[in-house]
């Protein structure tokens, strides 16, 4: 049998509120992606669609279901999951 290719390690630490487990990454080049839900707006360019929420560049794993917004049409878009407003700017 193979190993499989991306270990995760997950350690126990003790807290105030109990047994926490946490989950560290292989993958340095994870830390240059976006946190999802961080902000409230977000400007976005025509380099940007078709555009979805979360974007691209964005963790995954702590999301909601991604969801394509039609910011071209009007401009602005929300998204119906977490409330984010993507502008539509020129760049």
């Amino acid at each position: 049998m193979t190993p499989p290719l991306h270990c995760y390690t997950a350690s126990a630490t003790k807290s105030t509120l109990g047994t926490i487990l946490s989950m560290s990454k292989p993958n340095a080049a994870e830390e240059n992606l976006i946190q999802p839900n961080a902000e409230n707006q977000y400007n976005v360019t025509r380099a940007d669609l078709p555009l979805s929420c979360p974007m691209p560049g964005m963790y995954l794993w702590n999301s909601h279901p991604k969801v394509y917004l039609p910011v071209d049409k009007e401009g602005t878009s929300k998204c119906p999951y977490c409330g984010a407003l993507y502008t539509l700017v020129e760049g």
